[in-house]
């Protein structure tokens, strides 16, 4: 195979550009595809805009807030930490790196619920804990640290 031969694959070619106003026989000549007159032809309409008619966005009820103060937590059960060894230190990093938590979804730390059991004595390092979670952890003999 040589250079000349390069192909693109089938339906992975590029798209040519719309070379507008360029003659009749071009076929978007004259209007540029754009046809006759009105608002269209004449300038770019902003998106969203209804011809003046209250528009969509502004018709509809706004209800509630967003708190800009709000904490993102990433959570994390307890019956999802069966998966480590008896004895094993779970750290954030850990939990990162085996794929319980996303580092997008835990901007601000990492919370452990106490939902479901826990099997196995595990030191658990971590910068939220719920109360049944901490208490379900010490039971066992393991260790809660808030970092």
């Amino acid at each position: 195979m040589k250079l000349h031969d390069l192909r693109p694959a089938p339906g992975g070619e590029v798209k040519r550009k719309k070379r507008l106003g360029r003659g009749n026989a071009s076929g978007l000549g004259k209007t540029s595809g754009r046809g006759q007159k009105g608002q269209k032809a004449r300038n770019k309409v902003r998106m969203g805009f209804e011809g003046g008619q209250m528009p969509l966005y502004r018709r509809i009820p706004k209800r509630g807030f967003t708190n800009i103060f709000a904490k993102q937590y990433g959570e994390v059960n307890l019956s999802q930490l069966n998966r480590f060894e008896d004895g094993t230190e779970v750290t954030p990093e850990l939990l990162f790196e085996v794929g319980l938590v996303k580092p997008s979804k835990a901007k601000d730390g990492i919370k452990i619920l106490g939902s479901g059991e826990l099997d196995k004595k595990l030191v658990v390092k971590s910068h939220k804990f719920s109360k049944s979670a901490e208490e379900k952890i010490t039971s066992l003999g393991g260790r809660v640290e808030v970092i």
